[in-house]
């Protein structure tokens, strides 16, 4: 008998997540990740070429989990992204964190806002109040209750996915659930 806990997601998708794919997906993704993290960064294309590859068939939904203790900007980071989000442009921001990754402070995010074209004055109020913090603190709560220990940490169809040899492992799962 296998002793090793097997973890469910325990916070379903909602409309307040960040989704790519329709929601009558044959399969749902769950990524919860950090945008300071490097293997995050790593992952965002492969999850990218995913969506292509299984268009309409998958859905995906990214959820923070940012490693205060290791990751000094991440907090900020979820946050400067819910931001962006409040304004539809959760994903613009989100490839833009990553692809800037070491450049996380206040004064960088306020550029990339810039960029996006966000209303600045909503924006810049937005981040200083830490409207979205309590936001992000929940995707926390969420991910540890559902085993989440390191990013990122993906969830196919609510059971947990072993990616620590690569997401290639993530794939085989998406083609099987698939039927491919």
């Amino acid at each position: 008998m296998n002793s090793q806990k097997v973890f469910d997601l325990t916070e379903p998708i909602t409309a307040a997540d960040h989704v790519i794919g329709p929601a009558r997906a044959t399969v749902t993704i769950v990524e919860y990740g950090d945008f300071e993290c490097p293997n995050c960064k790593q992952a965002a294309p492969a999850v990218k070429l995913m969506l292509e590859r299984f268009a309409g068939r998958i859905r995906f939904a990214y959820r923070h989990f940012p490693l205060e203790e290791v990751h000094p900007h991440a907090v900020l980071a979820a946050e400067a992204a819910e931001g962006a989000a409040g304004q539809d442009r959760f994903w613009p921001m989100h490839d833009l964190l990553f692809a800037n990754q070491t450049h996380l402070k206040r004064p960088q995010l306020l550029a990339y806002a810039e960029r996006l074209e966000l209303d600045m004055g909503r924006y810049t109020a937005e981040i200083d109040d830490h409207v979205y913090l309590q936001r992000v603190r929940e995707h926390i709560a969420s991910g540890a209750g559902s085993g989440v220990r390191a990013t990122p940490t993906f969830f196919l169809d609510g059971r947990i996915q072993d990616v620590s040899f690569g997401l290639q492992s993530l794939e085989r799962a998406i083609e099987a659930a698939l039927g491919n």
